[in-house]
């Protein structure tokens, strides 16, 4: 498959694409750590809380950007992937998310397995360093915003949901990658902070990623250790409108 990054000295290759751009890396982290209190949740109101994985079919409307969206129907089950026996924990799998370019590239022992446009922060920056995934969710519920700056969203069943985290950004924050079927305008910012991707591109990464998939919910264990995820850069100041709060 294709590679992306020319290579470099094996055991190093993969920081390249953050060695390369430190300088975006640095205003990533000011725009996040100035920008945003300690508390701060990037789905403010519903947070972390509905870690049920399912689809709730009561709901059949969402809103986002002022506008009414309507919720897909659900996602059949797909077959969930068991892990090989003697397979090394991690699988050599990573996924970097590249904030200049909005970009998402998926790699497994350096090979490209696959690329896509992706929508980070509009309204509040997505973080940058190094996370793991802590939880895969196939639905949750996504609620934030504040009318008075019209960026108010509610958004029940949110597909292909992957929550990170790392030691400066706890689990509690509710940062992840999941579907987003309530805009088509991806390869430009339009979240609260998560990385948005189109639902057939999240499902993909969803059924790749680590923790390999157990149900509606699947917790990464010391035995299934979450994917690593690599986000850097910073998106294009004229695309982004973060404020306090």
């Amino acid at each position: 498959m294709i590679q992306r990054s020319k290579k470099i000295k094996a055991g190093f290759r993969w920081w390249m694409p953050v060695t390369a751009s430190v300088p975006l890396m640095v205003l990533g982290f000011l725009a996040f750590h100035l920008y945003l209190p300690h508390a701060f949740c990037a789905n403010s109101i519903s947070c972390v809380k509905n870690l049920s994985g399912q689809y709730d079919s009561n709901l059949k409307d969402g809103v986002f950007d002022g506008n009414n969206v309507a919720v897909p129907p659900p996602i059949p089950d797909p077959a969930q992937p068991k892990k090989v026996l003697g397979e090394a924990d991690g699988s050599g799998k990573r996924i970097e998310v590249d904030l200049t370019n909005q970009m998402l590239y998926a790699y497994q022992n350096d090979q490209l397995i696959m690329n896509f446009p992706i929508s980070s922060g509009k309204w509040h920056p997505t973080p940058t360093g190094v996370f793991h995934i802590w939880i895969k969710l196939r639905y949750t519920t996504m609620i934030g915003g504040d009318p008075a700056y019209h960026d108010y969203y509610d958004l029940p069943n949110v597909p292909w949901t992957m929550y990170f985290y790392n030691d400066q950004v706890g689990k509690s924050e509710g940062y992840g990658l999941h579907g987003a079927y309530w805009h088509h305008n991806f390869g430009h910012p339009m979240s609260h902070g998560c990385i948005n991707i189109s639902p057939t591109n999240a499902e993909k990464l969803y059924n790749w990623a680590d923790p390999a998939m157990t149900g509606n919910v699947t917790y990464a264990s010391d035995q299934d250790p979450g994917t690593i995820v690599v986000i850097y850069g910073a998106p294009p100041a004229s695309e982004v409108s973060y404020r306090p709060g």
